[in-house]
């Protein structure tokens, strides 16, 4: 992200920051609520459906801050380099990621919480894979029960 789009990113931040709270990073995203399941489902119906071509639905432009605490979320205007709306705000506290999905120019993964099934997928376009690291490594990977594991959690 350039030094204008991030600096007005900032500012519109600035008054929601709680005492101490440090803004780690800021970058540009595409993002897309989705459920493991019904996204499964969905694919191989449209797969199946127009013969092989699977449809996926187009994910937003956002601007995206992640703090020591939370994580921000604004709309993108695409006109001009500054923040439209205050979409919402999500504690970091207690959130998991899926893995990485690296493709040709864009990388992906899925933040949730881990007792609920909507996750919001984040897509980071070639340049931002820095921006990705970081907060792939501030959110934990989930962690899956293996079945014959007796219930275990592994990674």
């Amino acid at each position: 992200m350039n030094g204008r789009r991030r600096r007005l990113l900032l500012a519109a931040i600035d008054p929601m920051l709680e005492p101490e709270e440090q803004v780690e990073v800021a970058t540009i995203v595409n993002l897309s609520s989705v459920s493991v399941r019904r996204t499964a489902a969905f694919a191989a119906a449209s797969a199946i459906v127009s013969g092989g071509m699977a449809a996926i639905p187009v994910p937003t432009p956002m601007y995206l801050a992640m703090t020591d605490r939370r994580f921000f979320v604004f709309r993108a205007n695409p006109t001009f380099a500054r923040p439209e709306e205050h979409l919402m705000t999500i504690p970091r506290a207690g959130l998991v990621r899926s893995e990485i999905k690296e493709r040709l120019l864009n990388s992906s993964f899925v933040v949730s919480s881990p007792d609920n099934e909507q996750g919001l997928k984040i897509i980071f376009p070639l340049v931002g894979r820095k921006d990705r690291n970081a907060i792939a490594a501030a959110v934990p990977p989930r962690r899956l029960t293996a079945p014959d594991a007796g219930g275990k959690r592994v990674t």
